[in-house]
């Protein structure tokens, strides 16, 4: 997806919050094969197949441009259709009928496969009825939007009557289908209220609508009653697992073993399921504040490991963000910790792809829905204005004002994603800003949530960009390079990556990069012989300069050659050299008036002169060799700079 898509994505229709999950019955006819519990699985389409293509769409632009100008008409996405909807019935595959709808990629058109599944399964047996009922639930929020779900049961309702030609019980049979749904929670109840206001009074579709309400939503235990109506019900089975789900997650709060729950989930053996998982959790760290630390922690560990789908963890967002109101009954707190998980899984790429306006209707929640609109659309502007200036400080101003230190993977992902579509000047400052960035505003954790949530989305960002593994491999390396990343990151990032998906074998690319002779000064000139700049020579600049100073020289003209170093997220270095000269050479007054004009001048920021500060004292036991009071001098420095607010007060405790 490329970045543009990613603000695009458009919101489901409101649902009502008593359609609580606990209703849903899934169902699944395998035609014979067997299945865990019985239990049918909503289809989460995996990567592979787009992992396939994105690889044949690597070997050159024709293969895009074909793929882009083959979709199909109306007429054959119709015959397609009918083809597809045999098949299942012949099959009951599940994954296979959903991969071949989302293969034809005429989205706007879906509305005429839910339409087109249930008159086909009307005249046929119970068996096919309750296979068309079992395929909507499992598409229901992957191929199947909820509009899609709507405007197909519509279409079904305006056409009854010329289906009641050939179905003499085509009314109740659309009764029972649309009643079905309402359970199984495609449909919200207000469907009904709706689409009566747009059926004429004697028309069949408003018959079925009664029927719907009267016969089969109103009477007592109706859940179970509908979902006998095709022969057999699964509930059972259904709610054996969210038995085991609960009884799982309760042990697990109790013992916090995350790697035991991890493996539960897993023996569930119901990937298609998962979102009940990231439902039930989110309950409870709703209902249990002091569990929260603990349901975040499981959520991370199984995006991590890949044993639970970004897809469904959107999901099960999703249901309990239609279950708030009735969770603001018995937890007043409801809705705020929900948008407090809801932003962590933002922040940290999880649910990525997911417009957060999808998945809360709050009104309460429409200043943070917007905040994270209004930062990806600042990201952008902030970007392209520092390409034109190339001006930090000004661009970690306009970060500061921002204020939404949750979204700095996003900013990452957007600056390097930019970055890659654009020459190697800007893929260059790209690299300089995340320097800085590391030093100033960004910690260590945000530059791994950011390259985890560019190597997830790179087979997409392929789509535009041809060669962004090769860039994205180029602008991992040059992090470890930088110092941004260290190498023990990489082990980190890989392990957050689907096995053998393009990102893994892009995190690999990189781990090549860096073992190669003379690994550190290629990767600093990838983007163009001499565009890079090697740390022993701004080594080299900062020790000249000093030394020049030291002998007598001006304040300001060291000032100036500070500026002209034009490495801002190098100014720790800087400190360091000074404060260990001040040491060494007994020029303590010198060197502290060159640190305070350059802090007072804006050249040296409060983050940098922390980390400066900080490693002189990591170093203080070598430097004790040469300077036995160096610890002492140290101790000196450290006040004086907190006197006068140039450090930030942590270094206070770590000088104690």
């Amino acid at each position: 997806m490329s970045a543009q898509q990613e603000d695009e994505i458009l919101p489901p229709l409101p649902r009502s919050p008593s359609a609580i999950l606990s209703d849903v019955q899934l169902r699944i006819v395998t035609g014979g094969k067997p299945v865990a519990n019985g239990i049918a699985l909503r289809h989460n389409p995996t990567s592979n197949d787009v992992s396939n293509q994105i690889n044949g769409t690597l070997g050159g632009a024709t293969e895009v441009e074909n793929a882009i100008h083959s979709s199909p008409s109306c007429d054959d996405y119709r015959k397609n259709m009918a083809t597809i909807i045999s098949e299942y019935f012949s099959t009951g595959d599940v994954l296979l009928a959903a991969s071949e709808l989302a293969d034809l990629g005429v989205e706007e058109q879906h509305h005429y496969f839910v339409k087109k599944l249930v008159s086909m399964s009307m005249d046929r047996r119970d068996k096919e009825k309750e296979m068309a009922s079992v395929l909507l639930s499992s598409l229901y929020n992957d191929t199947l939007t909820p509009s899609h779900i709507k405007l197909g049961f519509m279409n079904l309702l305006e056409t009854v009557e010329d289906l009641s030609v050939d179905i003499p019980n085509a009314v109740d049979l659309l009764a029972i289908f649309i009643a079905r749904a309402v359970v199984d929670d495609i449909l919200p109840p207000v469907f009904i209220a709706r689409a009566r206001g747009s059926l004429s009074g004697n028309s069949k579709g408003m018959e079925a609508l009664q029927v719907a309400e009267k016969s089969y939503l109103s009477v007592p235990h109706h859940a179970e009653v509908v979902s006998g109506k095709w022969g057999g019900s699964t509930r059972t089975g259904v709610e054996e697992v969210k038995k085991k789900i609960s009884d799982l997650l309760s042990e697990f709060t109790e013992g916090g073993d995350v790697a035991e729950a991890c493996r539960c989930v897993r023996e569930l053996g119901l990937p298609f399921y998962h979102h009940e998982v990231v439902k039930r959790a989110l309950t409870l760290a709703v209902e249990k504040p002091q569990t929260e630390a603990l349901i975040l922690n499981l959520l991370e560990k199984s995006v991590q490991d890949c044993l639970i789908s970004t897809s469904q963890i959107a999901k099960g967002f999703s249901r309990i963000s239609e279950n708030l109101d009735d969770l603001t009954l018995d937890v007043p707190s409801a809705r705020t910790t929900f948008e407090h998980l809801l932003q962590k899984a933002l922040a940290a790429g999880w649910i990525e792809n997911l417009n957060p306006n999808s998945i809360s209707s709050d009104e309460s929640s429409k200043e943070e829905k917007i905040t994270l609109k209004m930062y990806k659309e600042e990201c952008v502007k902030i970007i392209k204005e520092y390409f034109l200036s190339d001006d930090v400080p000004e661009l970690i101003r306009s970060l500061e004002e921002l204020r939404a230190p949750l979204f700095n993977p996003i900013f990452l992902k957007r600056l390097i994603t930019i970055a890659m579509d654009r020459k190697d000047r800007e893929k260059e400052m790209a690299s300089a800003l995340l320097s800085s960035l590391s030093m100033e505003l960004f910690s260590s954790e945000d530059v791994v949530k950011g390259f985890v949530m560019l190597l997830r989305s790179v087979e997409d960002t392929a789509l535009d960009i041809l060669d962004a593994p090769k860039q994205l491999a180029l602008f991992l390396a040059r992090a470890v390079v930088d110092e941004v990343l260290v190498p023990l990151n990489l082990d980190e990032i890989s392990k957050k990556l689907r096995p053998n998906s393009v990102g893994s074998e892009t995190a690999h690319m990189a781990r090549v990069l860096l073992s190669a002779r003379h690994a550190g000064e290629r990767i600093l000139r990838c983007w163009g012989g001499g565009t890079g700049w090697q740390v022993e020579d701004a080594n080299d600049k900062v020790a000249k300069l000093l030394e020049e100073y030291a002998a007598g020289g001006e304040l300001r003209e060291a000032c100036r050659c500070i500026r002209d170093i034009a490495r801002p997220f190098f100014n720790h270095e800087v400190v360091k050299k000074a404060l260990v000269m001040a040491m060494e050479k007994k020029i303590d007054s010198s060197m502290l008036d060159l640190l305070e004009e350059c802090f007072d001048q804006g050249l040296i920021t409060i983050n940098q002169m922390s980390k400066g500060f900080s490693r002189v004292r990591e170093s203080l036991e070598d430097l004790s060799l040469d300077v036995p009071n160096a610890a002492e001098k140290y101790g000196e420095y450290v006040e004086y700079a907190l006197k006068h607010n140039w450090v930030l007060p942590a270094i206070v405790d770590a000088a104690t």
